[in-house]
């Protein structure tokens, strides 16, 4: 309900499914973050292989959902560019009402966004952990404020029988199916929580304090998510009339409704439009490195040449830039079609959980087929707890992994069909074709990566680990 432009009509999300998804998801990625973070890039590559190694027949598909993942995170990136061209174009569009957005300028706009990323990532690594700081701060002030506004400047809120009783379904498909639809909002908003996983290289005590800001990110996330939810629902105006603004962001045409201010509207989507330019450094950055480590592990083609990483400041500068690339790639999709980008956003959502769903399968396999191995770490939680959390998460991941590929109207027809399980398709295509014709004989798989677990854990523990002996692989 409060995405942008590419939502013709909202679906039946109201406070009452909205908040209740957010709810039950919020327990589900506690669930999924149980299988731990681990001291190396591409951690959910390396935690299945331990697993996939007692269990061969899970080999291949590891090798094809690796290359899910990437496209997951990188479709991500396109996304949150995305949103943040609209929020800029949809205040440029309040504060003169004569201009008319088009989607060319939407395009070059989020590629302006990129272009910031990558000039950050590659001359400011040194900055990322004070911006994620002070990110975290912006999020939490932004949180407030707008909260705080909104409530205290609408003279017409809707009543609470409106935003939790009331269920109005503009999909034309049954009310259980609609409900089904709401949930997938909560499901898109509680992505990317596993980012710091994915920098664990260039962490200090990544082993306690990756998990920390994993677990951390969505107790915070879900929690001011609902309170948004249900902020947002109160101070509704017309449905239909907030869903088609010519902001093409519903949420900036709230805001405007909420304070009568032009102003006031640009100040609040401006706090916001600040989170989601940090949210691109972030996931650029998160994207990047996932890439090295495929690269690293001979994944991709050209591996030794994506795997380079610059001396001076050791980040890995051509991921980078093919991350960056492969990100304005998928924006320039929406030059030509609006549901082709449709597609890319359900691909960003599902192709992250596919891959949260994978490590949590092949623990579960390892603990039935009594092979599981222990893998120490400050956090744990009991083996029945941690038994239970992993299979409530991951019948939500493969719940809501089907349910994307749903349409969202109907009656349905080549304008509003969604297109996901076809470009899913051919993202396993593609991947098998790579697999079997050089990523068998080249993927190294995490052997790298278990270096640099033994090297991290000799300079804490002052003794040496050989062939992963101490490291709970054994």
């Amino acid at each position: 309900m409060l995405h942008t432009k590419s939502n013709d009509k909202f679906r039946a999300d109201k406070a009452a499914v909205s908040c209740c998804g957010w709810a039950v998801f919020m327990g589900c990625c506690i669930g999924s973050t149980k299988v731990g973070a681990r001291d190396v890039v591409g951690y959910r590559v390396d935690y299945v292989d331990r697993f996939v190694a007692l269990l061969p027949r899970l080999q291949d598909h590891w090798g094809t959902n690796a290359i899910k993942r990437h496209s997951g995170i990188l479709a991500m990136g396109a996304t949150n560019n995305f949103i943040g061209a609209n929020f800029i174009l949809g205040q440029a569009n309040l504060a003169n009402p004569d201009y008319t957005i088009q989607r060319w300028h939407t395009v070059l706009v989020a590629y302006a966004i990129v272009g910031l990323s990558v000039i950050i990532n590659i001359y400011g690594p040194h900055l990322l952990d004070k911006l994620s700081r002070g990110l975290l701060v912006w999020n939490i002030m932004a949180f407030v404020v707008v909260i705080v506004t909104i409530l205290a400047t609408n003279k017409n809120k809707q009543s609470a029988s409106f935003v939790f009783k009331d269920f109005q379904n503009f999909t034309g498909f049954s009310a259980a199916f609609a409900a089904i639809l709401g949930l997938l909002q909560a499901a898109f908003g509680m992505c990317c929580y596993d980012a710091p996983a994915h920098m664990t290289e260039e962490m200090k005590n990544a082993s306690r304090e990756a998990p920390k800001a994993i677990v951390m990110s969505v107790y915070v996330g879900a929690i001011t998510g609902l309170i948004f939810l249900i902020s947002i629902c109160f101070c509704i105006g017309d449905i239909t009339a907030t869903a088609t603004s010519s902001t093409g962001v519903p949420l900036i045409q709230i805001f405007y409704d909420s304070t009568q201010s032009t102003v006031g509207a640009c100040f609040l989507s401006s706090l916001i439009a600040i989170i989601v330019l940090g949210s691109a450094n972030a996931l650029l950055a998160e994207g990047s490195r996932s890439v090295y480590a495929f690269a690293r592990d001979q994944g991709l083609p050209f591996s030794s040449f994506f795997s380079q990483v610059e001396k001076k400041k050791q980040i890995p500068v051509y991921a980078i830039l093919l991350s960056a690339v492969f990100q304005m790639a998928l924006n320039a999709i929406y030059f030509g079609t609006v549901t082709g980008f449709n597609t890319v956003i359900a691909i960003s959502t599902e192709g992250f959980y596919l891959s949260y769903a994978l490590p949590l399968i092949a623990r579960l396999l390892s603990r039935f087929s009594k092979q599981h191995r222990e893998l120490p770490g400050p956090y744990r939680l009991s083996p029945s707890m941690g038994l239970f959390c992993n299979i409530v998460g991951l019948a939500f991941l493969l719940f809501t992994s089907v349910t994307f590929n749903f349409p969202s109207l109907s009656p349905v027809d080549k304008t509003n069909m969604n297109y996901t399980s076809a470009a899913i398709g051919v993202i396993a295509l593609v991947s098998l074709v790579t697999w079997f014709t050089t990523g068998r004989k080249n993927f190294s798989g995490p052997a790298p990566a278990l270096e640099v677990v033994q090297r991290e854990h000799e300079h804490e523990h002052g003794h040496e680990y050989k062939d992963g002996k101490g490291l709970g692989v054994e």
